[in-house]
Parts: structure tokens; C-alpha cells; sequence
């Protein structure tokens, strides 16, 4: 039994700011149905990698796959009214809503805050988007790399004196579904105590700002790039076969452990002389916080992380037998388990004959071109 089993969530989010969010209910145990459209197809499903390369298939994406594991797929089509009445039934049966529709999306299709508190009191609905459904930021678009714009990542991202550097990723997409699980979490509580909705807005823009706040109360000149304020040597350092170290020396002591190991002189000439492995072992024994920089493949292939059961083999319909990322944290007596993204719609006779739709009406409105 997991965690949040009984716990039911319809997901109306894409990408990855909500889906990543909703994946943690999931794999938790919560019943999540993903919310989708072959009309309008989730960006995700047309994002790369793709099993054996083929990008025509919407289910062949493994970015999809890693972000929207546990979960139920059905296809409702927004843009017909008849699809938003639908889409009320299953919000009649969810505890929780998420979205990160662009601005105004939900109000203009007749799933408001206030529409959707008269088809289920209590329900909760969650928001996340680049800049917050309130003040005076609320109508901004964008992405995840917007939210690096705005955040002062990109101003802090890259070597001295250059230009500013996006991240290599879209991480307002990564760090804003932890506060938005927290903050279902939180409305989740309150509503068993009161019995009130709550209507959760979480912004990428604010949850940046919060993971680099401290920096900004440092006010640095210019870029520190992989230099530190009080550690030394303080950086990632070549090995053979064009492989790197990252080593942090805080205490005296530690630096003493370091030249124990590399001798006297320079610390980059000295760690091209060794093997990755090695190297980091003999640092860690002598009390050097080092560690290996791995690439994907090298991260996938770890013992330690295997062992440690931090990736599950998972077999999805399309793209085979694949490695998963588990929840980053243990729980006992109520266990996680990572469960198959789903296919396209895989769901609809299932979701919509618990919602209180029939055969005849699901094969109805699926011709019409509504369930699609």
C-alpha cells in the first residue's frame, strides 16, 4: 500500500512543471488520470529521446515516460464543450486538480476556481505556471527557461565575464513541482480539517529565487563560475581518459588530506596523472569530499545507486524495458512503486465508466470527436 493511495487526482498539466509534481502522487500511490488530447498533443510526447527514433509515435518518448510514471491517460478535447463537460465528471471524482495551462486557459473554457468549487466542494486546485495566477506578473507565457530569465540563473550561469548563460535544462520545470507537491500536500491537510478547497498558485519565477537566495545576499561583481566564497580548491579537475573529479576543500584540514594524496603544487596537473576511480577512492578514504563526475550513462550504471534500489526497471508497452528514477527517499511501511507511463487514451473505457459515462455514450462522443 502506498502512501497516498485512495488519494485521486485529475492531472490536466503538460510538459513537465505539473507532470513532474503529479509523477510523485503516483508513484506513491495515488489513482493519477492524465488529462490529454490527440488534438492537441502533450509537448512531452513529442519530446526527445524516442525508442528506436521514431518520433511519430506519441507514446515513444522517454522524456514523457520519465515524467509521468503510475499514472491513467485519457483523451478529452478541451476545445469542445461537450469534452469540458466530461472533463467535469472527473473533476466531480478527484480530490486534487492540477494545471499549467497558460493564463486565463481554464477560466475561458468554464473550469474556473469558482466553477470548479459548485461541481466539487472541497476539491483542490493547483496552479503551477512561469510567474503565479496573482499579481502583477500573473499573464507572463513562457517556459521553464523564462522562469531562469526572470530568477537571475542565467545572470549567474557561466564563466567570468561572458554573456549570460541559460542552464542546460528547463530547471524552473524541475525545482517548482517539489513546492507544488508540498503545497497539495499541505491543502490536502487543511481540507480534512475544515473541509475548505484550496486553490494552491505556485510560480517557477519564486521557487528559483528561493533555491538561490543566499547568493543574492552576497552581491558577487561578477560570475563565480566554479570558485567559492570560503572553499578551496573548489571545482571539477581532469583524470585520464578525459574524465573529471569535482573536489570541495573546506578545513585546513582537508586541504592537508588533499596534498596528502595529490602531493604539493597544482591540483589540475595533478589529478590528470590518475584514474577517476581510484582517485576517488583514495580521496574519500583520507577525507577529501570528492566525487566522480558521471554522465547519464554512468549515473544509470552505478552500483551504489542500483543497489540502493534508486532506479526501477519498468516495462512500457512501446518503449520496452527501461530504467526509471524512484522517489529520492525511502518510506518503509508504505513503499513507492514506479508503474509504466501511460499510452495515449490507454484509459477511457476504464476512467469514464468509473466517472458515470457508458459504452454507448464513450463510443458516441469518441466518433464526435470529443473523447480523443
Amino acid at each position: 500500500m502506498g502512501a497516498l493511495d485512495g488519494l485521486k487526482v485529475a492531472d490536466f498539466s503538460w510538459v513537465g512543471a505539473g507532470p513532474r509534481s503529479t509523477k510523485d502522487l503516483a508513484d506513491n500511490g495515488a489513482t493519477v488520470v492524465k488529462v490529454e488530447s490527440s488534438v492537441r498533443l502533450d509537448l512531452g510526447r513529442r519530446s526527445p529521446p524516442f525508442a528506436g527514433g521514431d518520433r511519430r509515435n506519441p507514446d515513444a518518448s522517454v522524456f514523457f515516460a520519465q515524467t509521468n510514471t503510475s499514472k491513467k491517460s485519457v483523451t478529452i478535447n478541451l476545445s469542445d464543450p461537450r469534452g469540458v463537460e466530461v472533463a467535469k465528471k472527473l473533476i466531480a471524482w478527484a480530490d486534487v486538480v492540477v494545471e499549467n495551462f497558460g493564463p486565463g486557459y481554464m477560466d475561458r473554457i468554464g473550469l474556473d476556481w469558482e466553477t470548479l468549487q459548485q461541481v466539487k466542494p472541497g476539491v483542490i486546485l493547483a496552479s503551477v505556471s512561469v510567474a503565479g495566477r496573482s499579481g502583477p506578473l500573473s499573464g507572463l507565457r513562457g517556459y521553464g527557461n523564462s522562469a531562469a530569465a526572470w530568477s537571475g540563473h542565467c545572470d549567474m550561469t557561466g564563466w567570468p565575464e561572458t554573456e549570460p548563460h541559460m542552464p542546460p535544462f528547463a530547471y524552473g520545470d524541475v525545482v517548482a513541482p517539489m513546492m507544488l507537491t508540498v503545497a497539495i500536500l499541505s491543502a490536502l491537510e487543511h481540507r480534512d480539517r475544515t473541509g475548505e478547497g484550496v486553490h494552491v498558485d505556485v510560480s517557477q519565477i519564486e521557487a528559483m529565487v528561493h533555491v538561490i537566495g543566499d547568493l543574492f545576499a552576497e552581491l558577487p561583481t561578477d560570475k563565480p563560475a566554479n570558485e567559492d566564497a570560503e572553499m578551496t580548491p573548489h571545482g571539477v579537475f581532469p583524470c585520464k581518459d578525459d574524465r573529471w573529479i569535482a573536489i570541495a576543500c573546506e578545513t585546513d584540514a582537508q586541504r592537508m588530506a588533499l596534498a596528502g594524496v595529490l602531493g604539493d603544487g597544482s591540483v589540475e596537473h595533478a589529478t590528470a596523472n590518475w584514474d577517476l576511480v581510484e582517485l576517488e577512492q583514495r580521496l574519500i578514504q583520507a577525507g577529501v569530499p570528492a566525487a566522480a563526475v558521471l554522465d547519464g550513462k554512468g549515473l544509470s550504471e552505478h552500483p551504489d545507486l542500483n543497489a540502493a534500489g534508486h532506479f526501477v526497471a519498468v516495462e512500457h508497452p512501446v518503449i520496452g524495458i527501461a530504467n526509471m528514477p524512484a522517489p529520492p527517499y525511502l518510506l518503509p511501511d508504505t513503499p513507492s512503486d514506479v508503474g509504466p507511463s501511460p499510452c495515449l487514451g490507454a484509459d477511457n473505457l476504464f476512467v469514464f465508466a468509473e466517472i458515470g459515462l457508458t459504452d454507448a455514450e464513450v463510443q458516441d462522443l469518441t466518433a464526435k470527436g470529443v473523447l480523443v
